[in-house]
């Protein structure tokens, strides 16, 4: 299994690494290392705060070495009136009429409750590729879709305004 991302994203990845293994690691270390000479580890709290950071730490950057090892590098280019990466979308529920403004994000930055919304996701997968007009089949599960219609497209760009998620 890969994640679709771009080069943003990928050298977004890559600054976080950098930055946890440049500065963080020998701060978490020298934390650890303070941390110890208070005494008795079995009742030592700071120590075993200061490891638990110094894992997390480590495991952040073995994830994001992992993404970027098994990445699958895609543009975020669409024709001019098609749905693409980073684009805003604006559309209405059949059942409803509620409106809803997205945009189109890749899995690295994408966030529901601002509106960003993963390209591979249910809803961004019956997305991609359509037009304003288009009425669109979003298929949760084999036993749950719904129609939305397309009302505007609005074209994005990949940029460095959005952040790459943690966990």
């Amino acid at each position: 299994m890969y994640d679709e991302l771009t080069k943003v994203d990928i050298r977004k990845m890559q600054e976080e690494i950098d930055h946890r293994i440049q500065v963080l690691r020998p701060k978490l270390l020298e934390e650890v290392k303070v941390a110890r000479a208070f005494g008795d580890l079995s009742e030592n709290f700071e120590y075993k705060a200061a490891k638990r950071e110094k894992s997390r730490n480590e495991s952040r950057i073995r994830y994001l070495e992992r993404m970027i090892k098994t990445a699958k590098v895609v543009s975020s280019g669409s024709k001019a009136e098609e749905i693409g990466l980073f684009d805003t979308v604006r559309f209405h529920f059949e059942e409803n009429g509620a409106v809803k403004v997205i945009r189109l994000v890749t899995t690295l930055r994408q966030n529901a409750l601002e509106g960003l919304v993963s390209s591979v996701s249910p809803i961004g997968k019956a997305l991609m590729g359509r037009k304003a007009g288009d009425r669109v089949r979003v298929e949760v599960n084999p036993a749950h879709s719904y129609y939305i219609v397309v009302e505007a497209i609005q074209k994005g760009q990949d940029d460095d305004t959005l952040p790459i998620s943690a966990y």
